[in-house]
């Protein structure tokens, strides 16, 4: 067992999110922190805190100081630069020293979401038929209604709300506009796959498993879209909050569930990822699986989804955490 952890991660600066009221999934990594950390204290680990803050020069010489022998990722990027999420990671290996989760290869693939369809699609994994738009292509627009529209580069369901599924180009145009306009110039507008929604973890590095698959369950009133809003993570108040529930394991068939787990661990191999990480995937009309994301480090608060898979499929929270340590210094 190593000596000494140390917990990286983005302390919040919310002002790039505040400004259009989603501070709140940055904010969530403090209690991501406290969870790993206490995990790590019952292992009898000896952990060390390292909020990290711009600009990324200084938060690499924080690294630089570090005497540790491995290191927890939890970092997600500085507020409004989700870039230096990759740029971290490529830190870390430059200083040699053994961290959680996936390398920077994979968070710069994993982090733009075209490029990751791109890669999903060229090896015949199914994906929504995709564009990207901005308001001065969007006359290009050629996909079928209802679309949604998401941003290019964002996770923890940034930019999604009821308004992101659009039927006609008024809304198309409207919405590509505000996406453009908060996130950095352009929208992923993608086909929209109406069906059941799944999620699951695979974990590893050579030999992967996947414990458990999560169901997205939508109670919402007609005519609302069945998405995962940023509302229904994070707003504990609103309707979708309260209408979006999870059920793990999910209630489907063996044959399903290979299915998913067949798939989930095909998108691990393909972009590369280590440790852990989870899969969005949705199923159409003619129950095809297609997959939404690839989420390389994702959330591991206790009731995040990779850990409600890992406890589901028999570990122990502790257990979990213990594991990604063994897998990084692997």
């Amino acid at each position: 067992m190593p000596s000494k952890v140390a917990i990286i991660y983005n302390d919040p600066q919310s002002e790039g999110y505040q400004a259009i009221g989603e501070s709140k999934a940055e904010i969530a990594v403090l209690d991501e922190v406290q969870a790993v950390n206490q995990a790590l204290a019952e292992l009898k680990y000896s952990s060390v805190l390292v909020p990290l803050h711009p600009p990324l020069e200084q938060a690499k010489k924080k690294l630089e100081a570090l005497e540790v022998d491995v290191v927890f990722n939890l970092f997600e990027g500085f507020a409004g630069c989700p870039e230096t999420e990759t740029e971290m990671a490529s830190i870390l290996t430059e200083l040699k020293i053994p961290f959680t989760g996936s390398p920077a290869s994979t968070l710069a693939l994993c982090l733009d979401k075209v490029k990751t369809k791109e890669a999903l699609t060229k090896a015949s994994i199914q994906t929504p038929h995709y564009q990207v738009l901005t308001p001065d292509n969007i006359d290009s627009f050629q996909l079928d209604y209802p679309c949604i529209v998401k941003p290019v580069a964002e996770d923890a369901s940034h930019g999604l709300s009821e308004d992101s599924v659009v039927y006609h180009h008024n809304s198309l145009e409207s919405q590509v506009r505000k996406i453009c306009g908060l996130f950095g110039g352009q929208s992923l507008v993608e086909e929209f796959v109406e069906g059941r929604e799944f999620n699951t973890t695979v974990i590893g590095n050579g030999i992967l498993r996947v414990p458990a698959i999560s169901e997205i369950i939508y109670t919402l009133p007609p005519g609302k879209p069945k998405i995962l809003t940023f509302a229904a993570k994070w707003q504990e108040n609103s309707l979708y909050y309260n209408n979006t529930s999870v059920v793990c394991p999910a209630p489907i068939s063996p044959e399903e569930k290979e299915s998913i787990a067949r798939i989930a661990i095909a998108c691990f191999k393909l972009v590369s990822c280590k440790g852990y990480a989870r899969v969005d995937l949705r199923q159409d009309e003619k129950d095809n699986l297609k997959v939404l994301e690839v989420n390389p480090n994702p959330d591991i608060t206790p009731g995040s989804g990779a850990a409600r898979h890992a406890v589901t499929g028999g570990m122990t929270y502790h257990q979990f955490i213990h594991e990604l340590i063994d897998l990084a210094l692997k």
